[in-house]
């Protein structure tokens, strides 16, 4: 490429776009022309740098009980105690339904057997089906769709039937 091909002002501007979005590579290919720019990584003595990430819930919130039946909250501590958690078998990428477009394979209030897909897994680009391996009622979703889950991480919760 010639050098009066590149324009440096361009180039300038592309500098700054990657500053301002912490950006670490920009390639761009324009007719037989290539531009890739790598911003270089400061050295750091004490290793990589971790920043965690706030998780998000759902939470289950309990219909109103009739009167004379017990309040919500003695209620929900009664049966707190005999949810069944699924849990994550593996490290990855928490899926809630099978394609962008579609409901999820379940939600609050779904009713589960052992061999219900309840959501997929993404690891190393592989999809993995996960089953609730068991029988009862979510009541609670605790990971947002597209969130990164650790192995043992809990999933759901399930009141069993």
């Amino acid at each position: 490429m010639a050098e009066k091909d590149i324009d440096l002002k361009k180039v300038k501007e592309l500098i700054e776009i990657m500053e301002q979005n912490g950006l670490e590579e920009l390639e761009i290919k324009q007719g037989d022309q290539k531009i890739f720019l790598r911003r270089s990584q400061p050295q750091s003595s004490t290793g990589p740098i971790v920043t965690a990430v706030p998780m998000m819930r759902q939470e289950y919130v309990a219909p109103p009980t009739p009167q004379g039946a017990e309040t919500a909250g003695q209620t929900n501590a009664g049966r707190e105690e005999n949810l069944i958690e699924i849990k994550s078998p593996i490290v990855g990428t928490f899926y809630s339904q099978p394609t962008p477009d579609s409901d999820p394979y379940v939600d609050v209030g779904s009713s589960v057997e052992p061999q219900t897909i309840v959501c997929i897994i993404e690891a190393m680009k592989v999809m993995n089906e996960i089953k609730a391996e068991t029988s009862g009622t979510v009541v609670e979703v605790l990971i947002t769709n597209g969130q990164a889950v650790e192995y043992g991480q809990v999933l759901f919760k399930v009141r069993p039937d």
